[in-house]
C-alpha cells in the first residue's frame, strides 16, 4: 500500500495487514499532466482522489468568466466534486493540475464495496466528512468576517507548503480578492515562513 495513504488512514483507524491488502486492490493509480482535469464542469464525478504527488485544484468559473478556487489538494488530501459524486449529476466544478500529479482513484462502487468489507473504513470517511464541514464553516466565517489579512494567515496555516509555490493569482482567489488587491497587500506584509 502507498505509504502516504497507509498513514492517511492509521490517523483514524487501525487496519490488519489482510484488510490493507485487501484495500490497496480498489485504488487504481494514475497520472495527470500539469493543467491537464481529473473533472471538468458538466461531467459526471466517478470517484474520489487521494494525491500522492503533485498538487490539484478544484475551482468554479462564474457567469463572468472569474475562477474561484474552493480547495488545494497537495500530497495526503482527497479531492472530487462531491455534490456530482453522491448524487451523481453533472459537475460543478473542475478539477485541475497545477503540476504534475500522482493520485489514486477509487470509485463510488469500491468505495462502497470496501465500506461493505471493511466497516472500519465508514468511521473514517466519516470524521473526514466531520472536518471537512467543520473547515468550510470556518471558511465561509473567515470570508463574512475577516478581512483580507487575516483570510490569508488562514490560509497560510491550511496550507503551509504553498504560499511561496502558487500564482498569487491562486492564492488571490481562493481567499477572495482581486490579484490587484492581493499585491498590494502583500507587498505590505511579509509572506510567513
Amino acid at each position: 500500500m502507498d505509504p502516504l495513504l497507509l498513514t492517511h488512514l492509521q490517523s483514524n483507524i487501525h487496519l490488519t495487514d489482510e484488510q490493507l491488502s485487501e484495500l490497496e486492490g480498489f485504488f487504481q493509480p494514475r497520472q495527470l499532466k500539469k493543467k491537464h482535469y481529473l473533472l471538468q464542469e458538466g461531467e459526471i464525478n466517478l470517484g474520489l482522489a487521494f494525491v500522492t504527488e503533485g498538487l490539484l485544484r478544484s475551482y468554479k468559473v462564474d457567469s463572468n468568466g472569474f475562477e474561484h478556487v474552493l480547495q488545494f489538494a497537495p500530497p495526503g488530501w482527497w479531492m472530487a466534486d462531491m455534490k456530482s459524486l453522491n448524487r451523481q449529476e453533472p459537475a460543478e466544478l473542475f478539477i485541475e493540475a497545477l503540476e504534475p500529479t500522482a493520485y489514486l482513484f477509487i470509485t463510488r462502487q469500491k468505495l462502497d464495496l470496501a465500506f461493505k468489507e471493511i466497516p472500519q473504513l465508514e468511521r473514517h470517511f466519516r470524521m473526514l466528512a466531520e472536518n471537512a464541514v467543520i473547515a468550510y464553516q470556518q471558511r465561509l466565517i473567515g470570508n463574512l468576517s475577516l478581512p483580507a489579512i487575516e483570510r490569508f494567515a488562514t490560509f497560510c496555516r491550511l496550507y503551509p507548503t504553498l504560499t511561496r509555490s502558487l500564482p498569487h493569482k491562486q492564492i488571490a482567489s481562493f481567499i477572495g480578492v482581486t490579484p490587484e488587491f492581493f499585491s498590494k497587500m502583500i507587498n505590505n506584509t511579509p509572506l510567513p515562513d
